[in-house]
């Protein structure tokens, strides 16, 4: 190709990273590159401080660039795919896409503002910076005690602001902070897994849009394009697509693949939508193994999701997550645990590195005993609920297993702990699933710190959606209660669902996650 190619790009410090790595790409290919600066009406309203939903249409940060492609000034436009509406102009078309940088959002703290033992690890109250509807929906969702205050500017302007004490916090895609290089010990970084706290469609990647005629530029950029990560974005922007969405639509989308034991390739999809900012968000979570149909399959399921009735067998504390979202989001739902704990005195304890809680229950009777326990042990939990009560005994965990597969989270434990001693506070009569993968057996210490009894009672018969929270609750349920046919089952790890396969209860729904966020998913997936 004997012509130079103009790339055209915003002006902002990310802007001209992203179209200098797209020039390096293609001058590796031997190819002459120039970079053009086009300003757009979204870096205008960033200097007149003008929030997004003040704005008119769509492509804020793209119409410009379309134009000038269409115009056949530049060649080829370089943008963040996030920003990029679903709806092509005529005559334009994304050519290829970038590999994926981290997808995680940044919660950026100023460190004063840091609280350990809160979600997040951000203070009550903080004062948050950011302008994402997306973003807002979803902080609100799991710390609605937070004020929110709109962030504009490129990604510099927003941390100096938050420097300059205009912010306790701001949240932002870590992929901008990584490609800039930026210092950031001044404050205190918490990465948000994508898992959790969903990203836009497509975040962390390029997109290359190119005229739809320019036929020697599309073979070009076919050689630059990555295509498993091509694969997983479409499945994300269909459904943007779908929900008509732009940057206004508080809209989360995140696609993976993992490969299954059959060496199956499963893709994943994590979904937050609400219907407005301040709006509870609907979070699911899907997979398959045939993606034909998949997006619609889940825009389908999501827009005929109907409020349910949902018995839980745990009894609910003041503020917490799961109860208070599905009411948020119409459900009536009841929690009642059908069995109760009682303490077991720790007589002696043993000399260990570690000590592992596979329960928030294991954390709760423990360290209600004040153990005296070396200042140098570490902590090791199953889940984020555990981890969080963890927390609020000012402790910290060294390694958290979130997997669903607990011979996974086993062997992941055993291989950081190595020739380590761990302690394992247990309930009696634990099926100690965690301690059978640990390759020295001699060095693993269990510890019963509280006994479970049963208290069964009869259940409404009108609930919709049980979800049993562990094997012990499941048998409590049966010595009074039955599955009726119109109900849907959820157990809340592989234990309870093995208690519940003993039972005779083959058709149930295991969440991809243990804590609240998990269990919420898998009701409104069944709902």
């Amino acid at each position: 190709m004997n012509r130079k190619i103009i790339i055209g790009t915003r002006g902002s410090d990310l802007a001209l990273w992203q179209a200098n790595y797209t020039k390096e790409l293609l001058e590796e290919k031997g190819h002459a590159v120039e970079i053009k600066i086009i300003s757009t009406t979204g870096d205008r309203s960033q200097e007149w401080n003008t929030s997004f939903d003040k704005l008119e249409g769509k492509g804020f940060f793209t119409k410009e660039l379309e134009e000038e492609l269409l115009k056949g000034t530049i060649d080829l436009a370089v943008h963040s795919h996030k920003d990029l509406p679903t709806e092509m102009p005529d005559g334009l078309l994304v050519a290829g896409v970038s590999k994926r940088e981290d997808p995680s959002e940044l919660l950026l703290i100023r460190k004063e503002a840091v609280d350990e033992k809160q979600k997040f690890n951000l203070k009550k109250g903080a004062l948050v910076g950011t302008s994402s509807a997306r973003r807002k929906s979803q902080l609100l969702a799991f710390r609605p005690d937070v004020a929110l205050k709109d962030l504009r500017g490129n990604v510099p302007t927003r941390i100096k602001k938050l420097h300059d004490k205009e912010y306790d916090a701001i949240l932002i895609a870590i992929a901008g902070v990584e490609r800039l290089q930026l210092d950031l010990e001044a404050f205190h970084s918490e990465i948000l897994s994508p898992e959790e706290f969903i990203p836009a469609p497509a975040q962390g990647v390029l997109a290359w849009q190119t005229r739809e005629d320019d036929n020697e530029l599309l073979s070009i950029i076919d050689e630059i394009t990555d295509l498993d990560v091509l694969f997983r974005i479409n499945i994300e922007r269909q459904i943007l697509n779908m929900f008509d969405g732009g940057c206004q639509l508080p809209l989360g989308v995140y696609c993976d693949t993992e490969e299954d034991d059959d060496e199956r390739l499963r893709f994943k999809v994590w979904l937050s939508i609400a219907e407005d900012w301040n709006k509870q968000p609907k979070q699911l979570y899907f997979q398959t193994l045939d993606t034909d149909g998949f997006a619609d399959q889940i825009v389908d399921h999501v827009r005929n999701l109907q409020p349910k009735k949902v018995f839980v067998t745990k009894t609910f504390h003041e503020n917490q997550y799961l109860p208070n979202a599905l009411q948020r989001l119409g459900f009536t739902v009841e929690g009642k645990s059908l069995i109760e704990f009682k303490q077991i005195r720790i007589k002696e304890l043993p000399k260990t590195d570690w000590v592992f809680f596979s329960s928030k229950h294991g954390v709760e009777y423990f360290f209600k005993q004040n153990p005296d326990l070396d200042k140098n042990v570490k902590f090791g939990c199953i889940g984020t609920a555990t981890s969080a009560e963890l927390r609020a005994f000012g402790k910290r965990a060294d390694f958290i297993g979130t997997s669903t597969d607990i011979k996974l989270v086993g062997k992941q434990f055993s291989s950081k702990v190595g020739s380590g001693k761990v302690l394992f506070p247990v309930a009696r009569d634990s099926r100690k699933s965690i301690q059978w993968q640990m390759v020295k057996q001699e060095n693993v210490f269990n510890l019963e710190v509280y006994a479970t009894l049963k208290h069964s009672v009869e259940i409404p018969e009108d609930c919709n959606i049980l979800v049993f929270t562990s094997p012990s609750n499941a048998e409590a349920f049966f010595e009074k209660n039955k599955i009726l046919p119109h109900q849907k089952v959820i157990a809340m790890g592989e234990s309870t669902g093995k208690s519940l396969n003993y039972l005779k209860i083959k058709n149930y729904t295991l969440p991809e996650r243990y804590d609240d966020l998990g269990l919420l998913r898998a009701i409104l997936g069944v709902a």
